[in-house]
């Protein structure tokens, strides 16, 4: 009926006269799931209806302030229900009540006892925290087939409650933001999340941190309060010790902790991120001004010394691949947070050049103003950095006085007054480190690129001599990786697999946003076929390895060009293909660049009779070939056409490179060869899923054993294999060339581009008779 009725007379008559309280407050047996289903959709509904006029008829007032809500009060008793239905609808009721925007209502649900909802409702999420802790480290210990949608649903939980507490605070009620962020900083921030993201030894399991470092950002991107995201930011210039039980007080109840705990924990306040004895430093011979030595502490291993702002840049340059997107996460979500003062992002090191660039524009005007009195810009620029400098300490002082006055946090932080240049470069410093890293998966190292990018968005001012030393030398390592593929098992996809994949990390690196959700730091990472027993020769293992060294070339090409101030081409420079002509058993058997297809007619000159079994005791003759076009090239088995002897019908062909040829040792009349697939299979999403598993039970490749009828003609197939191999790999090092020079690359007037042929749809050949 309530949710039914449209006039605004049979509302009034239905809410007066106390019926709808009465039925309110009725004492149900709700021991009934049916009955309490009922009443709770009842509930909402009459929510549904309320506006400033209607709900004065839902609540009792004396002396003009309101002493009874039945509605609310009923709602809220099942807010922590344990069916997620009922949880929902009171949300809906709460909400309904909260954005209706009576004054006197507003005081009502935040006066004692109805405001201890809002800091119930946060003790609740971080209960749901700490279960949703469990439930990552557990994953990452024991991953089964549906950790995935299991960890995702429980995201969508955690999203969902921050949201709900979005909701309330749009409602824009005074005094309930306030409430909120006080509650998230005592009872979630500074007692589990912060002492979370201590430091611990390599063998340690790291889901306190990475649940931590996710949660933050959760909280930063959704909850769009001022105060609390400001207030999280000065935090991070405190040492960690300082959100221990030992170094501030009790505050509204709430107890200091040491973060998530593990079940495994020797003690109820021991954390799952603690160091044991016989931690061992590692020193980063790549650092330039952020001193790793600092963050694993010589004497003890302990990282409580250091500010929570240089945790996250020593999880950067230590830390492993999940440790590292944690912390890139946590950094671009503080710098995409719009609530954020511009001054406290220059005093993390994180403040786009963008606004430098502003600065010095201004400073341009200046100089023609004065019409170029020497040395003023450089008094302007002494001038604008001590106001900067004060105004980010004034911002700051104020956040920390607030957060030892009202939060009763009594350490001191411990890097304020630092300048804000000296804490980019240490920034940069890291992601340079970073960059150099070989144990980071390429993924990774693209979001620390997009971080770099959106720091320096324009020029290479901020590297200094050491930064491109080691990006050179890292450079020069990926190249080298890079020019073994050449002659590799997938030769003839590497220059299509670069060209899609510059490409993708121009892309990436030149969006506004991160390429992709931050709540893949919590899935269970990827495992590459050589971790889930598949054979290292294996092609597929191979594959994986190649595209895994181009994304980290591409990154570290890209980045040399942006470190030397240039614009990135759209295209990689690599040479066009060239005169194919050249080959002469390609050009004598009559095969262009599309390559062989069953059925196809062709010359049979250089071609070597053969015999092969595709079934067990069904031996077939064929005429075997090997050809190289372009950067393309096949093992072909043709028959041969009885009317027409020196040509022949395709009827099978696979792909040349990585074929392996090996004379088989017993019987010199046999040559084996490996038949790897003719596309990269986890780039085909008919094989592969989004999460890149194998929907096939096993990725095995293929073996043929071609029997030819003496030793020499055995011989003859084996070196025409040779040769293409050489042809076709001498191709693919010409087109690449100018790509693997640096002074050609930078030279912007380069005309050399990729072939518009040259993309991830991949010419492929089946390999069917």
């Amino acid at each position: 009926m309530v949710q039914n009725l449209r006039s605004e007379h049979a509302i009034y008559y239905m809410f007066s006269n106390e019926h709808m309280n009465y039925l309110i407050t009725y004492s149900f047996d709700f021991r009934n799931e049916e009955l309490l289903s009922y009443y709770i959709s009842f509930l909402r509904a009459i929510s549904g209806k309320l506006n400033k006029n209607t709900i004065s008829l839902l609540v009792k007032t004396r002396n003009d302030e309101i002493v009874s809500f039945p509605l609310y009060v009923e709602a809220i008793r099942f807010a922590f229900h344990e069916e997620n239905m009922v949880r929902t609808a009171v949300r809906t009721v709460t909400l309904n009540v909260y954005h209706v925007g009576d004054d006197a209502v507003n005081r009502y649900i935040t006066s004692k006892p109805h405001a201890d909802y809002f800091s119930n409702l946060i003790s609740f999420f971080r209960k749901q925290s700490m279960d949703f802790n469990k439930l990552v480290s557990d994953t990452l210990i024991n991953p089964g087939p549906e950790s995935t949608s299991t960890i995702i649903a429980a995201v969508d939980d955690i999203e969902d409650n921050l949201y709900y507490f979005s909701d309330i605070v749009s409602a824009g009620i005074p005094d309930v933001g306030t409430l909120i962020t006080d509650s998230f900083l005592v009872v979630l921030i500074f007692p589990l999340l912060f002492p979370s993201l201590r430091i611990v030894g390599d063998n340690d399991m790291q889901s306190g941190v990475v649940t931590s470092l996710y949660l933050l950002c959760c909280i930063l991107r959704i909850l769009k309060i001022k105060e609390l995201a400001n207030t999280i930011a000065a935090a991070l210039f405190y040492p960690l010790e300082a959100f221990t039980k030992s170094s501030w007080g009790k505050f509204n109840g709430h107890i200091s902790g040491d973060g998530f705990t593990s079940k495994t924990e020797v003690s109820e306040n021991d954390n799952l991120n603690s160091y044991g004895p016989g931690c061992s430093t590692v020193t980063d011979p790549y650092s330039s001004g952020f001193h790793s030595d600092d963050v694993l502490s010589l004497n003890n291993c302990s990282s409580s010394n250091l500010s929570l702002r240089e945790v996250l840049l020593a999880y950067v340059t230590k830390g492993n691949d999940i440790e590292v997107l944690g912390s890139l996460g946590l950094l671009a979500t503080l710098l995409q947070t719009k609530e954020l003062d511009e001054s406290m992002l220059d005093g993390l090191g994180i403040l786009p050049q963008l606004c430098t660039a502003l600065f010095l524009d201004m400073l341009n005007s200046y100089d023609v103003f004065w019409g170029g009195l020497e040395g003023h810009l450089s008094l302007v620029f002494l001038v604008w950095v001590g106001l900067a400098r004060d105004r980010i300490g004034s911002e700051l002082e104020y956040y920390h006085e607030k957060i030892k006055e009202h939060y009763g946090v009594l350490s001191q932080p411990t890097d304020v007054g630092t300048s804000p240049l000296v804490h980019r470069f240490q920034v940069i410093d890291a992601l340079v480190s970073l960059f150099c890293r070989s144990n980071i998966s390429a993924e990774t190292l693209w979001d620390g690129g997009w971080l770099l990018r959106q720091l320096l968005p324009y020029s290479e001012s901020e590297f200094n001599s050491n930064h491109l030393e080691l990006l050179k030398v890292s450079y020069n390592g990926c190249a080298s990786a890079l020019m073994e593929e050449v002659r590799g098992i997938w030769s003839d996809f590497l220059v299509a697999v670069i060209c899609e994949e510059w490409r993708k990390c121009k892309r990436a690196m030149e969006s506004s946003s991160p390429r992709k959700e931050w709540t893949c730091m919590l899935l269970p990472p990827h495992k590459l076929s050589s971790e889930v027993d598949v054979p290292d020769e294996s092609s597929f293992v191979a594959g994986e390895r190649m595209l895994e060294l181009v994304k980290v070339f591409v990154l570290q090409h890209q980045l040399q060009i942006f470190a030397l101030g240039k614009a990135l081409p759209e295209q990689p420079p690599i040479h066009l293909p060239g005169d194919l002509s050249v080959n002469r058993r390609a050009k004598t058997s009559g095969l262009d660049v599309s390559g062989p297809k069953p059925g196809i007619e062709l010359s049979l000159g250089d071609a070597v009779p053969c015999r092969i079994a595709f079934e067990r005791g069904k031996e077939r003759h064929f005429w075997f070939l090997a050809i190289s076009v372009g950067t393309s090239g096949w093992l072909v088995l043709a028959e041969e056409l009885p009317l027409r002897q020196t040509h022949g019908v395709i009827r099978v062909a696979a792909p040349l490179a990585g074929c392996n040829p090996k004379i088989d040792d017993k019987h010199p009349k046999w040559l084996h060869l490996r038949i790897r697939p003719s596309s990269l299979p986890f780039l085909d999403p008919a094989k592969f899923n989004d999460h890149g598993k194998s929907k096939n039970k096993a990725l095995v490749d293929g073996r043929w054993t071609l029997a030819f009828r003496d030793e020499e003609s055995c011989k003859s197939a084996f070196m025409m294999i040779v040769e293409e191999m050489g042809l076709l790999s001498d191709e693919v090092h010409r087109r690449l060339k100018p790509l693997l020079n640096l002074e050609i690359t930078t030279d912007s007037s380069s005309s050399s581009v990729c072939d518009p042929d040259d993309s991830c749809s991949f010419r492929t050949h089946t390999n069917s008779l």
